[in-house]
């Protein structure tokens, strides 16, 4: 059984309460011990920043345990539930902190650990590959003094920009209505990417009607400008967060997984 860990043992900054929805917290996922590569995964399910997708994190978690890969499924803050950034980025954050800061009792490479998210969790994802710090050396607190930078990304459809092309109801979950415009450049993570961003792994549909694939292109644009490797993969078939699920008109199982595991085996994260 899989037993959510709080990420901050006496509360998260920034708390409006001590419900379950304002406790962030972090599901691990082990694969088989023979089988282990070392790497870990941070999953962020999406929801639009206002829930969080099962199908997004756990069936991700039980897919790449088969592949060796240790996984860390999140429950961030929520829009719903009153919070805006960067409560959000800081839970990310403090979820890859806690996956370094941990890896010899988890029997994980601290630099092989990744983050991966879906829609709106790939904006989160998609945000703390161009918002990372390297943390806080002289902090009491040991995960703090961990690096926030993941190794590389996953992103699955993912929302990118709070501009043009934003997904409406996820800009106003995480940003609020009518956000100011330093706020919005900010957090439209195409205009973020520098030469340190990690590698990316990015995939979407030309069918998919909820988030529009210019996102993904303009991130993509954005790793080339910087020199940034990556793997872009636009599909036709295809709808808004189908994850691992084969959905009609598919006769047969949808390619990305498979591409994404010849992405994991060139970053050496699964055999």
């Amino acid at each position: 059984m899989q037993i959510p860990i709080p990420l901050w043992p006496d509360g998260a900054p920034g708390a409006l309460g001590t419900n379950a929805t304002d406790i962030p917290t972090l599901t691990p996922y082990f694969p088989d011990p023979t089988n282990t590569t070392g790497a870990a995964m941070v999953i962020c399910p999406g929801g639009g920043y206002a829930g969080l997708a099962p199908h997004e994190g756990k069936d991700y978690a039980l897919w790449l345990n088969q592949h060796g890969v240790t996984c860390f499924v999140l429950k961030y803050r929520l829009g719903s539930h009153g919070y805006h950034h960067p409560a959000m980025l800081n839970d990310a954050a403090r979820a890859v902190r806690m996956v370094r800061a941990w890896a010899a009792d988890w029997k994980i490479d601290p630099h092989r650990v990744s983050i991966m998210g879906s829609s709106a969790g790939g904006h989160l994802a998609a945000t703390l590959l161009t918002h990372f710090d390297s943390g806080n050396t002289n902090a009491s607190d040991l995960i703090e003094r961990q690096s926030s930078r993941p190794d590389i990304g996953i992103l699955c459809y993912p929302v990118i920009s709070m501009g043009e092309f934003a997904h409406k109801g996820s800009r106003e979950n995480l940003l609020g209505k009518n956000p100011p415009p330093e706020l919005v450049k900010l957090l439209s993570n195409e205009l973020q990417v520098t030469t340190n961003t990690p590698p990316c792994f990015i995939w979407t549909t030309f069918e998919d009607k909820t988030v529009a694939m210019e996102n993904s292109l303009m991130f993509a644009g954005a790793l080339r400008k910087n020199q940034v490797p990556f793997d872009l993969h636009i599909y036709q078939k295809g709808a808004h967060g189908m994850g691992l699920k084969d959905r009609t008109p598919f006769a047969y199982p949808h390619p990305w997984a498979g591409d994404c595991l010849f992405w994991l085996k060139a970053q050496r994260f699964v055999n």
